[in-house]
């Protein structure tokens, strides 16, 4: 068990995160178990206030180096007239919980819904941080 707080397990059934798989590894990137409920609280507090484009960038940036999540922002092939058209992905990874894929995505959304002038600065830079 690694020596800080990890994240508790979710009920049977519930999630196929492979937290278990990804304990028993001793190759495994534990850095995700780090985020306990609590500290996803409170990154999706700070995702869902976004002051701009450069804070969501240091955000995912951030997530990337601490705990190893990797996050895809792009828009849709077609024509974008909403936030729809904005596609933020979540990558897979063992020990990411499936409700923490989901939670991501929706914090940014309220965001940008909150301050459209990020959205526009997605647009402008082409609304790709990493490959879709």
């Amino acid at each position: 068990m690694p020596p800080t707080p990890i994240r508790t397990q979710c009920p049977p059934g519930a999630c196929n995160c492979g937290r278990d798989a990804l304990l028993e590894n001793p190759l495994g990137d534990l850095r995700v178990l780090r985020l306990t409920r609590e500290d996803e609280l409170r990154l999706l507090q700070r995702l869902e206030n976004l002051e701009s484009l450069a804070d969501l960038r240091r955000l995912e940036a951030r997530m990337e180096q601490q705990l190893g999540i990797r996050l895809s922002i792009g828009t849709s092939p077609n024509e974008v007239r909403s936030l729809r058209g904005i596609v933020i992905l979540v990558h897979e990874q063992p020990g990411l919980c499936r409700k923490t894929r989901q939670s991501i995505p929706a914090a940014i959304k309220r965001s940008l819904e909150q301050r459209p002038d990020i959205a526009y600065d997605i647009l402008d830079v082409g609304g790709l941080f990493e490959g879709l």
